[in-house]
């Protein structure tokens, strides 16, 4: 692979509120069957109440209090019944609500050929940087076409994220350019600048069979999940779980492309490549939203 401008050392980006965010998601996330106060909370991450509670509604849109509802087994039952689903064992939860979509983004996509998959990238320019977001930091990647990758890390992890991301794509010139990537981040974690006029143009970068899958995740809607199996179903291949499963683990468009709305056929929240904890942030977030 071809680096055209190496990471700088300093390429964190400033702001440490998903620390604080991501460890009480872990607590809430760990212990909501026995529904831990704001001051059990507080206490475990070292923050006085009032801060914490004004730092968690800032960052989520709604209370701790709040979040913990939404992360409860009984509600996740009831919005994956809409979908026909097992019940989901004990051990899972998700913070699943409201009608609204996450193709309410407005998201536009085109598929890259085949060829230029299978030729590694090789002369495709892919411009990146680093950028604070709700769910800690973004690493986000784009070519002249549009956005081709979203990837999460926490501090200190950025160079591996992008080792990762560049592997898939080992042939193509990366450019770290934050000026090239900072309009994405502006509109994909802001809802403000969710417009139907002003769309987030993706491009997808990989096998005929990936991308089949990648476009049916888009028709997921906020709130919702589906099986393996459904996708499978839905793109005519239904013997192809276990692919539809490989190809979402490979999905290089984090959270815009939903592949954290995908489960296993007992309706179990499977792996996710960026942490389970990350995942419950984004169904958090996305909550707070509806």
């Amino acid at each position: 692979m071809n680096i055209a401008i190496k990471p700088q050392i300093n390429i964190t980006p400033d702001g440490e509120d998903y620390e604080v965010i991501r460890q009480v998601i872990e607590l809430i996330s760990i212990d909501y069957r026995s529904q831990p106060s704001l001051e059990d909370i507080s206490v475990k991450v070292g923050m006085e109440q009032t801060k914490l509670q004004k730092l968690f509604t800032r960052w989520a849109g709604l209370s701790p209090k709040a979040f913990l509802q939404a992360v409860t087994i009984d509600h996740a039952k009831r919005l994956l019944a809409d979908e026909q689903l097992p019940l989901l064992d004990a051990s899972f939860e998700v913070g699943l609500s409201g009608p609204s979509r996450l193709h309410d983004l407005f998201v536009t996509h085109e598929a890259m050929s085949p060829g230029d998959f299978k030729s590694g990238g090789e002369a495709l320019i892919i411009r990146y940087g680093f950028h604070q977001c709700p769910f800690g930091i973004a690493l986000i990647m784009v070519t002249d076409r549009g956005m081709a990758g979203l990837a999460f890390c926490d501090e200190g992890e950025e160079i591996p994220a992008l080792e990762d991301m560049m592997n898939r794509w080992k042939k193509a010139v990366y450019v770290q350019d934050p000026n090239a990537t900072q309009s994405y981040a502006q509109q994909i974690f802001k809802p403000d600048a969710w417009q139907e006029n002003n769309p987030i143009r993706l491009v997808l970068i990989g096998t005929d069979f990936q991308v089949e899958v990648w476009q049916a995740l888009l028709d997921i809607p906020m709130g919702k999940a589906t099986t393996y199996s459904s996708i499978a179903n839905q793109i005519g291949r239904p013997k192809a779980s276990r692919a539809v499963g490989a190809a979402v683990g490979a999905n290089p468009i984090s959270f815009v492309v939903p592949c954290h709305r995908a489960l296993g056929k007992s309706g179990a929240l499977t792996g996710y490549h960026w942490g389970l904890t990350r995942k419950r942030a984004m169904l958090g977030w996305e909550t707070a939203l509806t």
